[in-house]
């Protein structure tokens, strides 16, 4: 079974790289073991992200923005610290949006590229990635199923523990926050306001990112130990612990989810690119989710590697033009890494001058419309 392109991994930024390339007339594979089309019930589902206009304009590019089937807007974000009286608000009007981004489950992003790319020729093969060779075209794949592949251009889109990056040794850094991200699913008596909101405390960080009028995802940050222990609360307990947590804004939250938590780790490989590899999403970075922007650095991994291999007269795999991709994703995907590395510090850190300064930063920030627009375009990918 030989192909022009094999795609390790058919979650999101796996997908929308193959739908990125599936009019540019290659075959094209996915390998995935599990479902590639995640069925969507009428309960959120909790894992979600927050997209940004520019990746917005990528998934309408490839045509599966108007296949999703729930996304929720929201104008404005709101940013509070416990400690410092520091506060920070970006609003769509100041830039003049109709609205920042949109708030979408990723089961439904997934669901939506994979109803586009049944219109394609791209084929999914329902297996394991075992082994790989390097051939002197490409690479032989080799699946546990013990059917075997031949591409010319192998794409390693399988996650933070890429099978693809442990077999070609490609080395990576690691930093393990000792942290882990609770999610749930929760409803507030008085809504979201169609705002994204984060709370800054003394021992963790709690997002709101709203589904709908009422409901939200949280994401609530904390120290291994004190995640332990919120975890192991009943709903009830949990609610008013959160509830507390971001000072009753929102009223008493339900619970509507079961509540989970996974471990923070940063990873960034130290080569995106080999001949006839490459490696985009996860298996090449990923971040804390203080802001957000993990999927987002994925699908600018796509429109950028997509694009240089559409535009290149060059073959498929040509080496220089893989080290362009490189070169051009890896000092924004390396930047938002260690800027989410300096916050997460920045706010776990409470002795009482650095409180100061970090409530002075914020407030500055706020009030100074130019630095606020700058960073508010940066976190809309406009950068």
């Amino acid at each position: 079974m030989k192909y022009d392109i094999v795609i390790n991994g058919g979650g999101m930024v796996g997908q929308a790289f193959a739908l990125s390339m599936a009019d540019a007339n290659y075959s094209i594979a996915i390998i995935e073991p599990n479902n590639p089309n995640p069925a969507l019930t009428e309960e959120f589902h909790t894992r979600v992200s927050a997209i940004t206009p520019k990746s917005e304009q990528l998934l309408k590019d490839i045509g599966a923005w108007g296949l999703i089937q729930r996304k929720h807007a929201f104008t404005d974000t709101n940013v509070w610290d416990q400690n410092s009286h520091g506060a920070l608000e970006f609003h769509a009007k100041d830039e003049s949006l109709d609205y920042l981004g949109h708030i979408i489950e990723n089961d439904a992003i997934q669901s939506a590229l994979f109803a586009a790319l049944k219109k394609t020729n791209v084929d999914f093969i329902k297996a394991k990635l075992e082994n790989i060779k390097k051939t002197d075209n490409g690479y032989q794949v080799i699946l546990d199923n013990r059917e075997q592949l031949e591409c010319e251009l192998l794409i390693a889109s399988d996650g933070a523990r890429s099978r693809i990056r442990e077999l070609s040794a490609i080395e990576f850094s690691e930093h393990n926050y000792q942290q882990k991200a609770i999610v749930c699913n929760i409803k507030s008596p008085n809504g979201f306001k169609d705002t994204t909101w984060q709370r800054f405390l003394s021992d963790s960080i709690i997002a709101l990112l709203p589904l709908s009028d009422t409901h939200a995802s949280i994401v609530w940050s904390a120290q291994n130990s004190l995640a332990d222990e919120l975890i192991a609360l009943d709903d009830h307990e949990f609610a008013k612990r959160l509830s507390a947590g971001v000072e009753y804004r929102f009223g008493e939250f339900e619970v509507l989810s079961s509540i989970q938590a996974f471990p923070l780790i940063e990873r960034s490989s130290k080569e995106y690119v080999r001949e006839n590899l490459v490696l985009i999403g996860d298996a090449a970075h990923n971040i804390h989710p203080l802001a957000g922007q993990g999927v987002n650095l994925g699908f600018a991994d796509v429109a950028e590697l997509s694009s240089q291999l559409c535009r290149s007269d060059k073959s498929l795999a040509n080496y220089s033009v893989l080290r362009q991709y490189a070169r051009a994703r890896r000092l924004d995907n390396e930047l938002m890494a260690k800027t989410m590395t300096g916050l997460n510090w920045i706010y776990k850190e409470n002795n009482e001058p650095l409180r100061w300064l970090r409530g002075f930063g914020m407030n500055i920030i706020n009030e100074t419309p130019a630095l606020k627009s700058f960073l508010q375009k940066h976190a809309l990918g406009n950068s």
